[in-house]
């Protein structure tokens, strides 16, 4: 119906698309150009861990909470959350393309600092991470011993150790992440037994080795509060844990 009426009357037809097109010339300057136009929306990251808490368990006391605190914040269009058996939490909150990444950084974080005295004292000491985060990936990068000389886990550690800062610190990066788990850590396996028969808990095991491994100051000679005037106080030097693996 709409196309005979425009070829019954071409001349209509005709300054028709002239004003199309002029309006096009008047309205093309006035158009938004950019180099890297924003086409994603801006994603904010929450992350934490509650050790040995499966994945309802951290839904319900780490989950919940926070979720309860970021819904609603400005510009938020909606958000995600993936709980594991490993205990690890991760919070993907989407914002509108026009939304300031800065911004809603410290939007979530302040939401999530009002959640915080809700969550279990574990999540809490381990600590909640809010980063800003990009679906697309720029780069991806290998790192390996050709040689063999090396092991995985010492390739691994020296990525993260100075490999990943590196790339941080490089202008117009935004984000560089480690696949898998890049900290090295230390499994216990108790045995419920001997536990049983010491009369201790998996808490007195934690207490213990958390004890060992604490890093304090051993203080100075002369310092106050002291008797008499003291000209020079000296700081004491103990043994540094050890660092190196050894066989006993």
């Amino acid at each position: 119906m709409f196309s005979k009426f425009f070829i019954e009357r071409p001349i209509f037809a005709t300054v028709l698309s002239l004003l199309i097109v002029l309006a096009g010339l008047v309205s093309v300057n006035a158009l938004p150009v950019a180099q890297y136009p924003n086409i994603t929306p801006v994603q904010i990251s929450v992350t934490t861990t509650y050790p040995g808490a499966d994945a309802k368990t951290v839904g319900d006391s780490v989950a919940s909470p926070i979720e309860a605190q970021i819904n609603g914040v400005d510009n938020m269009m909606y958000m995600t959350s993936v709980s594991s058996n490993t205990g690890q939490l991760t919070i993907t909150v989407y914002f509108t393309l026009d939304t300031d990444p800065d911004i809603a950084q410290v939007q979530v974080q302040n939401r999530v600092n009002l959640a915080t005295p809700q969550l279990p004292s574990a999540v809490t000491q381990y600590g909640v991470s809010v980063q800003k985060k990009s679906a697309s990936t720029l780069m991806i990068i290998s790192l390996f011993d050709k040689e063999a000389r090396y092991s995985p886990d010492y390739v691994r550690n020296y990525a993260n150790v100075y490999v990943l800062d590196a790339i941080k610190r490089i202008e117009g990066a935004g984000q560089a992440t480690i696949f898998g788990v890049p900290d090295q850590a230390m499994r216990l396996w108790m045995n419920p037994d001997r536990m049983a028969s010491l009369g201790i808990t998996t808490s007195d095991i934690q207490s213990a080795v958390s004890g060992q491994n604490a890093v304090v100051g051993a203080g100075q000679v002369n310092q106050e509060p002291s008797t008499g005037q003291v000209e020079l106080n000296f700081p004491v030097l103990t043994q540094s844990p050890f660092a190196d693996q050894r066989k006993y």
